[in-house]
């Protein structure tokens, strides 16, 4: 599918509702991992593992001619947002033993401005003002939500580190589905996606020596509810949507994802929500309608174009 089609193609229902409801998934992913004794890492790689699980017969039934007719090109970019997808989990989670929560959410937040440089880079899309406004707004409200409890030292700093290589990941990941999304079917690019990065993410668990089994039966719960909404529900809503969105609006509604998980822990764990959560989810949900704004009307500026060309070849 080339990208004139894909801009003038409608999607089945108001695409704002897939974005709406993957930042209400992926905000459970914090509440399971907290419900689930076990290794960060193996959170991970249960979490996709079992949806490669869940999906594989979907994608034997609905893409099978598709994935086989897959170019080396199309393959190679789809096994290459898989390790980005793996990365990122991988670097990100390793932080949290090093530096802080506060540092480690603040750095990872920052993705909308790597996915706002590597834009012109791969999917060759301008930056509208108002995009590059909610870009600046929402990752000052990242900020701002980590603020009051940073981590310093040379373990600090590796976490920091890692932490930051986690945000580039991600960025790589939503750039590179931005792109393919714009020929792949939702089924086939999210099979190979998340395959790779399951596959990854279990050698990892192996050479680490880390345990994978002899868990309680509520954390094997947590591993299928995660499977099951923040990645499938959750991260296939943003995968979707990636078709009808920049990937820019993408990785700024990405950030609703704290201030959620934050409204979820209110009411499940008793947890206060301060007055820094409370300004800094505010910018973040102003940062995301400004893009909102900017999206519908670059947009609309596309498909006026696309008509004009239309015009001047008839």
């Amino acid at each position: 599918m080339n990208l004139e089609k894909s801009l003038t193609d409608s999607p089945q229902f108001n695409p704002y509702f897939a974005l709406i409801a993957g930042v209400c998934a992926v905000s459970t992913g914090a509440i399971f991992a907290r419900l689930a004794d076990a290794p960060a890492l193996v959170i991970a790689a249960y979490r996709v593992g079992l949806a490669v699980l869940i999906i594989s017969p979907f994608a034997w039934y609905m893409a099978k001619d598709e994935l086989k007719a897959l170019s080396k090109k199309e393959l190679g970019l789809s096994l290459l947002a898989g390790l980005f997808l793996a990365l990122h989990f991988a670097t990100w989670i390793s932080s949290l033993s090093y530096t802080s929560v506060a540092n480690s959410v603040v750095l990872v937040n920052t993705n909308p401005l790597w996915v706002g440089l590597l834009t012109p880079l791969i999917t060759k899309e301008k930056l509208g003002r108002l995009t590059i406004l909610g870009i600046v707004i929402s990752v000052i409200g990242g900020i701002i939500i980590g603020m009051g409890d940073f981590a310093t030292g040379k373990d600090a700093l590796l976490g920091d580190g890692l932490a930051l290589a986690g945000s580039v990941c991600a960025a790589f990941y939503i750039l590179l589905g931005r792109k393919l999304r714009k020929k792949l079917s939702l089924v086939s690019y999210i099979f190979v996606c998340y395959g790779s990065a399951a596959l990854i993410l279990w050698f990892m668990v192996l050479v680490a020596g880390l345990p994978f089994t002899g868990f309680s039966n509520s954390t094997y719960t947590a591993f299928w509810a995660m499977a099951l909404i923040p990645q499938l529900i959750g991260h296939t809503s943003y995968n979707w949507s990636l078709k009808w969105f920049s990937a820019n609006m993408i990785a700024i509604s990405l950030l609703g994802e704290p201030v959620g998980a934050s409204i979820m822990a209110y009411f499940l764990f008793g947890e206060n929500i301060s007055i820094l959560k409370f300004a800094g989810g505010v910018l973040i949900l102003s940062g995301i309608y400004f893009a909102a704004v900017g999206e519908s009307s670059s947009s609309g500026n596309d498909n006026k174009n696309i008509d004009k060309e239309r015009q001047i070849n008839t």
